[in-house]
């Protein structure tokens, strides 16, 4: 009888992430920043990066050809290792992206409460799909790497868009600054990059390619105005 290799394997994973996580410096600076209310949308960009390449690496540790039956990923391998862990980078980042748009709210009066996305499963099926069709896991691997953290990334981006969304069709006039970062960017991120005010958002603001660092913010501008002659704030 086929040994299953899941439990052992998801445990220490599992195990050795959540070990690197409680380590990691920038990810302690940053939750210092959220506790003062002093983070932004970069630091949560930043925060992302950090906990998808935490993945990343503990994923190049332990999953590998030699540990796999046959040499290759199955399905029922891929599904109950890749959704368990890439939902839990869901929702690590999002409460921290939905706490920064709390304090950003607070920051100009608004009292509305962040609005958290909905883990995108579209996202990890599409994972799941891809890194099981190779006959040598090895040949894919690539898969667990960058795309891990970009998968993590888009957490912020998706945070970012649901709020402005929500924003936008409560009256408000939310404006979205994309930042094209990286040495060098491409063509594509610099001809993306601007300041946009919602409903004039281009889908591709929220979208970006593997090894993209842009910067995706938010802008809460001013949601307070004061009436000259009552001197109430709406």
């Amino acid at each position: 009888m086929a040994i299953d290799i899941v439990p052992e394997l998801l445990e220490n994973i599992q195990r050795d992430f959540n070990t690197a996580i409680n380590r990691n410096k920038k990810i302690q600076s940053i939750q210092k920043m959220i506790e003062n209310g002093t983070a932004t949308y970069r630091e949560a960009n930043e925060y992302a990066v950090e906990v998808g390449q935490e993945l990343a690496k503990v994923f190049k540790k332990h999953i590998k050809s030699d540990v796999l039956p046959d040499g290759k990923m199955y399905y029922n391998i891929a599904e109950r290792i890749l959704n368990p862990t890439l939902s839990n980078n869901h929702v690590i980042v999002a409460r921290v992206a939905t706490e920064i748009q709390n304090q950003l709210n607070k920051s100009i009066g608004l009292g509305l409460k962040g609005i958290e996305p909905s883990v995108n499963q579209l996202r990890i099926e599409s994972i799941i799909n891809r890194i099981t069709q190779e006959e040598v896991f090895d040949d894919v691997s690539w898969i667990l790497q960058e795309p891990i953290v970009n998968f993590t990334q888009s957490v912020v981006d998706d945070t970012i868009k649901a709020n402005v969304e929500f924003q936008g069709e409560s009256g408000l006039s939310p404006q979205i600054v994309r930042t094209a970062h990286g040495n060098p960017t491409c063509d594509w991120c610099r001809s993306i990059a601007g300041v946009y005010k919602y409903p004039n958002t281009p889908a591709d603001v929220f979208k970006r390619h593997d090894r993209c660092r842009c910067i995706v913010e938010y802008n809460p501008g001013e949601a307070r105005k004061q009436d000259i002659w009552t001197k109430e704030w709406r």
